[in-house]
């Protein structure tokens, strides 16, 4: 059961930048919808959805939710019915203190496939939304995924001190102490490139381009973070290691998305080399070719899928 987000948010909105492929305003995107459902566990969890036919699910990552997805949600709806899952402790979800694994978020996502009775769907994860979808076939297998795309999560965020600078590089490990980058993503405590990567945070902060000004700026209106929910999921984010899960488990169509300006592109390129088939799509510099790419040029973005899910 899914309410008008008009009518769940409360209020209309105006979007700061006048784009004319996207609405002005919320009120006229008449179809967006937000729903809840209760998780195995007991967390009511929220979700976005538009459009009709074929079922596509987006998974944010890291302090992400479906708001920010407002662009791709409109953008995709004339073609897919599209859903955005808010996982548990992020987005309009509900904040708990318990359940916080990457594992259990798989879990979640697999009654959320229950909740809409989804026999077979595509599935789209960014970010840490990545990890939590590799979980959910490393738990499940790929028997409920049709095809599966992946948007620039490092495959390993801790950097084992062991491993040579081409393990560190084809895993994506962008920290060697996961204490230190909680505490600079979480606090805002000091660190350096050495001890934590901060690309995609650098990134982030240029707001160069419309369409992420647009969706950030209805996300920050509606959606209220809160840094201590945030934080119970994100030592275990970054101590897992999937590589053995790329490796071995991915027997289905698979695209990866990443571009010139996302320190995780060699990461993606091993991934690539190693999923039979995959497609790598690398956004250069002038397409927002960083860690946000899906909502900076949301155009290309979602073309770039539906030639993928449709071909």
């Amino acid at each position: 059961m899914t309410n008008s987000a008009l009518d769940v948010l409360g209020k209309d909105f105006t979007f700061p930048q006048a784009l004319s492929d996207f609405p002005s305003k919320l009120s006229e995107f008449a179809d967006l919808c937000i729903g809840h459902f209760t998780t195995s566990d007991g967390v009511r969890l929220a979700y976005w959805a538009a459009g009709a036919g074929e079922p596509l699910v987006f998974i944010p990552g890291w302090s992400g939710n479906g708001a920010q997805y407002v662009n791709l949600l409109y953008a995709l709806k004339r073609h897919y019915r599209v859903y955005v899952l808010d996982v548990r402790n992020q987005g309009l979800s509900q904040r708990v203190d318990y359940g916080n694994r990457i594992a259990r978020y798989a879990v979640d996502l697999r009654d959320f496939g229950d909740h809409l009775r989804l026999q077979k769907a595509n599935y789209c994860g960014w970010s840490m939304g990545a990890a939590v979808l590799w979980s959910y076939v490393d738990l499940f297998g790929t028997g409920s995924i049709r095809k599966a795309a992946f948007v620039d999560e490092p495959i390993s965020i801790y950097a084992h001190s062991n491993w040579s600078e081409e393990e560190r590089r084809n895993a994506g490990g962008m920290t060697t102490s996961v204490e230190r980058m909680v505490a600079a993503f979480t606090e805002g405590a000091p660190t350096n490139n050495l001890i934590v990567d901060m690309k995609a945070i650098e990134r982030y902060s240029q707001m160069d381009s419309p369409y992420f000004i647009n969706s950030e700026s209805f996300a920050n209106e509606f959606v209220k973070n809160d840094p201590k929910a945030l934080s119970r999921v994100l030592f275990d984010h970054a101590m897992n290691d999937w590589r053995d899960v790329i490796k071995h488990k991915m027997n289905i169509p698979v695209a990866i998305f990443s571009g010139e300006q996302s320190n995780n592109l060699p990461s993606q390129r091993w991934a690539q080399s190693v999923i039979p088939g995959a497609k790598l799509y690398n956004y250069s510099d002038a397409e927002h070719g960083d860690h946000f790419l899906m909502f900076k040029n949301p155009n290309k973005f979602s073309a770039d899928l539906r030639a993928f899910l449709d071909e």
